[in-house]
């Protein structure tokens, strides 16, 4: 049996493709714009359209909460900061 010991480390472009993902499973947010994400050390900021009718301020906290779990289930990555960016609205 081989024992490893070390650590990995991911790329912020991956951090980010997880971050956009997440972004894009929270209701309100049209998976089909995804305009991406950006990591950079602890701060991660995520650029979504969101679904017109839909209350932005609520969908940007769910977006926020969803991008900390995920990011630290896949990644066992704790952001310290989830910036949201809503860049349109449309309509469905």
């Amino acid at each position: 049996m081989w024992v490893m010991e070390g650590h990995s480390v991911i790329s912020p472009d991956v951090l980010a493709r997880y971050a956009a993902d997440a972004a894009a499973e929270v209701p309100g947010v049209q998976p089909r714009q995804r305009r991406g994400a950006r990591v950079s050390g602890s701060e991660v900021e995520v650029h979504v359209v969101i679904d017109y009718g839909a209350n932005i301020p609520e969908v940007a906290a769910q977006v926020q909460q969803h991008v900390m779990d995920y990011l630290a289930r896949m990644a066992d990555m704790r952001p310290a900061v989830v910036n949201v960016v809503v860049d349109d609205v449309q309509r469905n």
